[in-house]
């Protein structure tokens, strides 16, 4: 078992790992994806395992169910059960995201996954990840050819598929 620094969310059964350094807006971006349906698996350190050909995400027992929001505190939420990895996003400074990212993956634990990069305190930074996310469930993230959905606000359309 491998644990990083990263908070992570699941959408749908596919978890989003969501890195970056202290201050970067993880759990900020954790919160505002939680308020629009997703559930939470880890804040400030995830556990990752490689299951079955999947990297499973999961948190330290002691961590279960806690979200620290800056200004407020740890704050106790409902936990969500571990999920298999789809994409991690990488959160850098606005003048680090690419306006067109080149396709960019990452292997952990002999797995290969998709990555992005995005800045957590943009308006538009949970639509992205949701976005991303079931394009990744997918297996087409970098194939930006239903930009619509997002914008009709019908990003669940596109996990729904999925099923």
């Amino acid at each position: 078992m491998l644990t990083i620094h990263a908070s992570c969310v699941s959408i749908a059964g596919a978890a989003l790992l969501l890195r970056g350094p202290s201050g970067a807006g993880k759990s900020d971006l954790a919160l505002r994806l939680m308020d629009a349906g997703a559930g939470l698996i880890a804040d400030d350190q995830t556990c990752l395992q490689r299951i079955d050909g999947s990297i499973i995400a999961g948190t330290p027992e002691r961590l279960r169910g806690l979200l620290e929001i800056r200004g407020i505190g740890p704050v106790r939420m409902p936990a969500t059960a571990p999920a298999p990895v789809a994409l991690i996003v990488d959160l850098v400074p606005l003048n680090d995201v690419p306006r067109l990212p080149e396709p960019r993956h990452e292997n952990i634990l002999d797995i290969t996954l998709p990555c992005l990069s995005l800045h957590a305190f943009e308006a538009s930074a949970a639509i992205k990840a949701r976005w991303a996310l079931a394009r990744a469930v997918e297996g087409r993230l970098f194939e930006p050819d239903e930009i619509a959905a997002v914008v009709a606000g019908t990003v669940t359309e596109l996990f729904k598929r999925k099923a």
